[in-house]
């Protein structure tokens, strides 16, 4: 079987459609559905079928394109294994990085990659749900979740921890609980918060606080930028759930921030990649250098 159409098999599981297929691969989507029907007349079995106006995989295809995908895992290693040969990461990584994560490590990673590699970045702010589908167009997915929400879980990703953050309560200097060495849900009924959009991870922090108080929290205004949240935070306009190692940017002592207890409220930092791109060396390296500014951030924090 040719090793390309067996690609395309993959990608129309994983993508979806032939048309996301066609996108993706720089063809038209007649072109993918021929190179499909070629790649069914080598198997011998339909791999695909007709569900309403698009395709959908069979079982055989759904087996075939999980093939695929190991044989694109054995090539890319045979390819890793001849750099190492030549002891020399090169090229270029793509890389999407919700903007917090962006923020605190990628400035320490790019200036310490060598000359030869490239690391191309992009920026988005997904609801969780969405960052596995980003391993489709880049090399390493920058994703966080809270505790118990894993959506790449069983998606055949390799995922690579880099850290744990707190999230800590945000208040305006001179609040009541300013002066607190901690707060509990109690502490915050009561309280006007700035949320974030519905659907984001943070959210669950705050029905978990919910919850254990027993009470509604009050949100009065919600946002995906935490830039903006911690804005209205420090003009005084209410509180927030706030990443420790990243809050206060461009405004450091105008922000007080709690840790919380009682509920937890942290975030893990992971990579996420297919497992073909994760063997490059170049996107090995790429790893390596976030791995360590992710522990000289941790340390950093660890020692104020």
């Amino acid at each position: 079987m040719d090793v390309q159409r067996l690609e395309l098999l993959r990608e129309l599981a994983d993508r979806g459609s032939v048309t996301a297929v066609a996108l993706a691969t720089h063809r038209t989507p007649s072109a993918v559905s021929q190179q499909l029907k070629v790649l069914e007349r080598e198997a011998g079995l339909p791999l695909t079928q007709r569900q309403g106006r698009g395709l959908v995989l069979t079982d055989a295809g759904r087996a075939l394109a999980r093939s695929a995908a190991d044989v694109a895992v054995s090539l890319a290693k045979a390819t890793a294994l001849w750099d190492e040969f030549r002891n020399h990461a090169s090229g270029e990584v793509s890389l999407v990085t919700f903007p917090t994560a962006g923020q605190m490590l990628l400035p320490g990673v790019i200036k310490n990659l060598g000359p030869d590699l490239v690391l191309n970045c992009a920026d988005e702010d997904p609801e969780l749900s969405d960052f596995p589908a980003f391993t489709a167009e880049y090399d390493i997915v920058l994703a966080h979740s809270m505790s118990g929400q894993l959506s790449w879980a069983g998606r055949g990703l390799k995922v690579v921890p880099l850290m744990t953050e707190p999230l800590d309560v945000g208040l305006p200097v001179g609040h009541p609980l300013a002066d607190r060495a901690w707060v509990g849900p109690r502490d915050l009924i009561g309280e006007t918060w700035i949320g974030v959009t519905d659907g984001y991870p943070f959210e669950r922090i705050l029905h978990a606080i919910e919850q254990e108080a027993g009470a509604r929290l009050s949100v009065s205004q919600r946002f995906a930028d935490l830039a903006l949240i911690e804005s209205f935070v420090i003009a005084g306009l209410g509180i927030a759930l706030v990443p420790r190692y990243t809050s206060g940017g461009g405004q450091p002592g105008r922000l007080v921030l709690k840790p919380l207890r009682g509920v937890e409220s942290q975030r893990q930092i992971v990579a996420l990649m297919r497992p073909d791109r994760a063997e490059r060396v170049a996107v090995r390296t790429v790893l390596e250098a976030l791995q360590c500014e992710a522990s000289r951030v941790q340390q950093s924090q660890n020692t104020k």
